[in-house]
């Protein structure tokens, strides 16, 4: 039987995850984020609309949830409750109650989660997106590439059976969400990420 602990991180874990930062800081700066560049209420398409420095905000405010959720879950039911409370919030970051069930792809959730299971792997995932990053332009090539490397080198490090599952299975959700820019990649007509401290585009 489902427990209450595993109600309350349930729950928790999604409204947590559920808070679009990308929305609130294109709100205070007067406007929709969804309504410029991709769409996307993530780091990516605020810093290609507000500038890095707001776009850094989303994504510290994005990776924050999924480390809470992930520690909240552990404290609650273990190990199994890291991967229930970071899965969710990155499904409440996906389709986010407060703005009719959208949201961004999961990578910053995704990262949170990374963070608080395991630094090393992170840092080296990390690593190899920025290298992508800055020798291809193309941010979305970093995001698929670092979210296949995470299970694998999970595996590499040893770490415990969930977590290499766990984190495999938010890999999978992950790339799944980067269909429609890994077919755009395939036909070479992906957007370059222009890397500067200015403001794209937007109001």
């Amino acid at each position: 039987m489902f427990s209450l602990n595993g109600l309350i991180l349930v729950i928790s874990a999604y409204f947590l995850g559920a808070i679009p930062f990308g929305y609130i800081v294109g709100k205070t700066q007067g406007i929709d984020i969804r309504e410029h560049g991709s769409g996307n209420v993530g780091f990516t398409n605020v810093w290609r609309t507000l500038g890095l420095k707001l776009g850094l905000i989303v994504l510290a405010g994005d990776i924050t949830k999924g480390f809470c959720a992930a520690m909240l879950g552990f404290n609650l039911l273990g190990i199994y409750g890291t991967l229930i409370g970071g899965l969710v919030a990155m499904l409440g970051h996906t389709f986010s109650i407060f703005i009719n069930l959208k949201g961004g792809k999961g990578v910053a959730t995704g990262v949170g989660i990374l963070l608080y299971i395991s630094p090393q792997t992170l840092l080296i995932c990390v690593a190899v997106a920025l290298f992508l990053l800055v020798t291809t332009k193309y941010m979305s090539l970093g995001s698929i590439v670092g979210a296949w490397l995470a299970p694998v080198l999970l595996y590499f490090f040893n770490e415990p059976v969930e977590y290499v599952l766990g984190i495999g299975a938010a890999a999978f959700f992950i790339i799944c969400r980067h269909i429609p820019n890994i077919q755009r990649l395939m036909k070479g007509k992906e957007n370059k990420m222009e890397i500067s401290l200015r403001k794209h585009g937007g109001k």
